[in-house]
């Protein structure tokens, strides 16, 4: 098709209608073949596409989006007072994954600025006209998070328990996470075990602490209040709370540190005492994350399916958008990799 090459100059003033009155069809059916409506035969879908296509033809944003009441805008959000960023290494992977999945599905991403916000999440998905939020987990979770959720909006959480007539969840099985760690030391005739947490507000750091206990409980082996420490998940705070268990007469003879981090943190204070991992201190960390494989001695961890959790928040939170409510939250599974900071090099499923 030959078009008029005035035309092509005036690209940025074209509208439907002029779509249409090049290709010969109505209005109605280059919006249907735009939004991939499938009631269009497919010679006349070639026919506006190839009009589309040789014209240099671009929708415009506002205008579709007022016609068909949806954005294809997703809010980011980290919540939080005291949150993770773009840097934190697991959640790193884990929002790839998403962007990756929900841009299959047609959607882009707003990220969300809460530094010095004290206002309403819902009043700014609105006012961005957003199709939904993807809530990421931080310390001290602002009520604002939790009206979002509350008011019909849809939200998927990741590593925070949302509830709302369109709102569910992601998140590892964290108090299983625990108990392979604990039952994986146990069958290697561990049984002197101590615990390094996040924040002791954490709700992920405290679901791994009972899965700790109630595996500590189920082996009959003693848990020591001093042997439980608690840290931010950043590498600084598992050298300072191994240092303490270290000033101890009695120190245990393996550490789970919540966060791969502070494993690192707590592997390098034991350095510091002149003592050896794993010979003198075994030590699992928790999230697989890339330092853990190049460490020395490299560091045993659990590995969460960073991929998996990705993937499934982008499919639930379109599953929400599109009116399929009351999903029900979703736990994955972990696997302990087992490096030389507990002397092996074999998985332990």
């Amino acid at each position: 098709m030959n078009l008029d090459g005035n035309r092509r100059d005036k690209t940025m003033s074209l509208t439907i209608k002029d779509i249409a009155q090049l290709a010969g069809v109505s209005p109605s059916t280059v919006s249907k073949v735009l939004n991939n409506y499938g009631e269009i035969s497919e010679m006349t879908r070639k026919k506006v596409m190839t009009v589309i296509n040789e014209m240099g033809y671009a929708p415009n944003f506002s205008a579709r989006s007022l016609a068909t009441k949806k954005s294809s805008l997703i809010g980011l959000v980290y919540a939080g007072k005291i949150n993770v960023d773009m840097t934190h290494p697991y959640f790193n992977e884990v929002i790839s994954t998403f962007k990756k999945n929900i841009g299959l599905l047609g959607y882009d991403i707003l990220m969300f600025s809460n530094e010095q916000f004290q206002g309403s999440y819902l009043a700014r998905c609105q006012h961005f006209n957003l199709d939904g939020c993807l809530i990421i987990a931080g310390e001290e979770v602002e009520d604002a998070t939790f009206e979002l959720a509350e008011s019909g909006f849809p939200c998927i959480g990741i590593d925070i328990e949302l509830v709302g007539p369109k709102a569910s969840y992601v998140m590892t099985d964290n108090v299983n996470l625990s108990r392979k760690v604990v039952e994986h030391f146990y069958l290697n005739s561990i049984r002197k075990i101590g615990y390094i947490g996040g924040m002791s507000e954490s709700v992920i750091s405290n679901l791994r602490l009972n899965g700790f206990k109630d595996a500590m409980n189920q082996f009959g082996l003693e848990i020591r209040d001093d042997w439980i420490l608690y840290g931010d998940y950043h590498e600084e705070s598992g050298y300072i709370a191994m240092k303490k268990m270290l000033e101890l007469n009695d120190y245990p003879e393996a550490i789970f540190a919540a966060s791969d981090l502070m494993a690192l943190g707590a592997l390098r204070a034991i350095k510091e005492a002149g003592l050896h991992t794993p010979r003198n201190i075994r030590i699992v960390g928790c999230d697989d994350i890339a330092a853990s494989r190049y460490s020395d001695p490299k560091l045993t961890t659990v590995k969460q399916d960073k991929e998996k959790i990705g993937k499934l928040s982008a499919f639930m939170l379109n599953d929400l958008i599109e009116g399929k409510s009351k999903l029900k939250p979703v736990y994955t599974d972990s696997e302990i990799i087992v490096r030389e900071t507990c002397g092996s090099n074999k998985a332990f499923r």
